[in-house]
């Protein structure tokens, strides 16, 4: 009989890796710093992908247009940058526009054209609409009827900068080392069901939503068929699309507190359910019923970003791996202790969460004043 492990394991390799890495810093204080420990950190899982995607998150970070939409657009082909800056200019007021600055990078190759576009909704806005789903809208128009053309970041005050390559390759080409936030996620990925192409990287965004991922949605069909009913659509090809737009119904459009979220997207087995006490077993029958299309089946860790907000959250079983790290006002994230460490060896606490119970490292409030909140999460 053949030696299935020296078949499956030639180099004796006892690792376990189970794909993708994924790391969150955050600032509770409102502090913004340097994205270069997060590029480290995130770089000490490199075994972790495959180098068929890497990308970053970043919040805080164009302060002088606060107010306004920063959209970060890829382009195929100069006939999509034409017609998609005609669009813009036709549906919003531009108050800046450029190409996002990059350098030469050996590892990336035949990227796209990236530019940047700070954007006001005025100019066709419907009155009763408000501008955030003005912008939803307008972003799906893009995505799905103009040719070679991807919004991949639409926020206010943050960012999306992703691509094909290993996450330090996409921090170097994007010159990411020389900007500020108090809060970055970052993703390095190694895709197995779907493609690795530009706007598949991680991470996913819309508005100011991001979220990265390591595992798979093996429900994302009828997540995907669910969110369509509100004028979602995807366009990415990759099943974690599907995160970023039902945080968004969920949270903004359907007003539920990010814990309630979590409880749809993790969900109590049915007999855990049945144990709880009478008005909980309500409330998590209530969600089933109404929301059983936007449970998440299959493994996953997912880092969930916003405005104020960073949210780390695992299947019920936790079947992929998260680490919480805090220090002083930092909050971390990440799949790997070590990387962690590696940033900041002398944390006043570390801990993994329990599967389905989100940890939440939120600013004060109002979030002006930036005083230090700490991170929340059962141990």
């Amino acid at each position: 009989m053949k030696n299935i492990d020296r078949i499956n394991n030639p180099n004796h390799d006892d690792k376990v890796i189970d794909a993708c890495s994924i790391f969150g810093a955050m600032d509770t204080s409102g502090k913004r710093f340097s994205g270069e420990g997060v590029i480290r950190a995130i770089a000490n899982m490199h075994d972790r992908g495959n180098g068929l995607g890497g990308g970053f998150a970043v919040y805080g970070l164009y302060p002088e247009y606060a107010g306004l939409y920063a959209f970060h657009i890829m382009y195929l082909s100069p006939k999509g940058q034409c017609e998609t800056e005609a669009f813009l200019k036709d549906h919003f007021k531009m108050a800046y526009a450029e190409d996002v600055p990059t350098r030469p990078t050996p590892a990336i190759t035949n990227p796209p054209l990236v530019r940047r576009y700070f954007l006001e909704a005025v100019q066709r806005k419907p009155a009763t609409q408000s501008a955030d789903d003005y912008v939803v809208d307008r972003v799906m128009e893009i995505n799905t009827k103009l040719e070679d053309a991807f919004v991949f970041s639409s926020g206010k005050d943050m960012a999306v900068f992703k691509g094909v390559g290993y996450p330090e390759e996409i921090a170097d080409y994007f010159c990411l080392e020389q900007y500020e936030g108090y809060l970055w996620t970052a993703h390095g990925r190694f895709p197995t069901n779907t493609p690795g192409w530009w706007g598949g990287a991680h991470p996913f965004s819309i508005l100011d939503w991001t979220v990265v991922h390591n595992g798979e949605i093996s429900s994302y069909g009828i997540n995907r068929r669910y969110l369509e009913q509100f004028g979602y659509q995807c366009t990415m090809q990759t099943d974690t699309e599907v995160i970023a737009y039902a945080i968004d119904l969920l949270v903004r459009k359907h007003n539920l507190p990010v814990e309630i979220a979590a409880k749809i997207f993790a969900p109590p087995l049915w007999t855990d359910i049945e144990r709880a006490p009478a008005g909980e077993q309500k409330l998590l029958t209530t969600l089933r019923q109404v929301y059983g299309s936007l449970l998440l089946n299959g493994p996953f860790t997912i880092i969930i970003a916003h405005q104020g907000e960073m949210i780390g959250l695992t299947d019920r079983i936790r079947l992929r791996p998260l680490t919480v790290g805090t220090k002083d006002s930092m909050i971390y994230l990440s799949s790997e202790e070590s990387a962690i460490r590696l940033i900041c060896p002398d944390l006043d606490r570390t801990w993994i969460p329990v599967g389905g119970e989100p940890v939440i490292g939120r600013l004060s409030t109002p979030a002006k004043q930036r005083q230090p909140v700490a991170a929340r999460g059962r141990s």
